[in-house]
């Protein structure tokens, strides 16, 4: 009987490690290495840009600049006096960082209850909501990946007042995140995923 029970507890514990790993893709800047180390997330990111329109690429850079394929990613802790925690600078959680209302929002308008923030299809599938209500409220191309990030990270009603304009950090950021949307575009082109 002991002997069984071993085995089992052996095949259990097993089976616990056997579990997709949440672990981000080893070489962030390499779109291709990305797919073949993880083709869970181009699985999704296909199926979000044919159902939104957003491009592969887009939502790739969107997501390694908001999160860098961490799945728990999290805003860094506020601290008074510089040592007291007080909180999180925000909501944002996981591979979109989505903020808490945005996120209700989504599972509301999408009927999408159980989705979750550290998933990557529902994060992918967010993203495509997301961009695509930008392009709706303002106008801006889903392959636009400079505006749609600034819309991105200020809100439609921020980006349409031009709030961006005033944080040249911000500007920089979104010049980066298109760069590597570039990268990523020219990188998957080569490569089949």
């Amino acid at each position: 009987m002991s002997r069984i029970l071993f085995v089992l507890l052996g095949v259990l514990l097993l089976a616990s490690c056997g579990g997709g790993s949440k672990q981000p893709p080893s070489r962030l800047n390499d779109a291709c290495s990305i797919a073949r180390e993880k083709p869970d997330y181009i699985k999704a990111f296909k199926k979000t840009e044919r159902k939104w329109g957003v491009p592969v690429h887009v939502q790739m850079a969107t997501i390694y600049q908001e999160s860098r394929y961490r799945h728990d990613a999290r805003t860094p802790h506020r601290y008074v006096l510089g040592v007291i925690p007080m909180g999180r600078q925000s909501s944002a959680f996981g591979y979109s960082q989505a903020l808490d209302g945005t996120w209700e929002e989504y599972q509301r308008e999408t009927g999408k209850r159980r989705a979750k923030r550290d998933r990557i299809r529902d994060a992918s599938d967010f993203i495509g909501w997301y961009m695509n209500k930008t392009y709706e409220r303002n106008g801006i191309n889903l392959g636009d990946t400079r505006n749609q990030y600034l819309a991105y990270h200020e809100g439609h009603t921020g980006y349409a007042r031009g709030s961006y304009n005033q944080k040249s950090w911000l500007l920089n950021v979104a010049s980066d995140v298109d760069a590597r949307a570039n990268l990523y575009q020219a990188q998957l082109a080569s490569c089949r995923y």
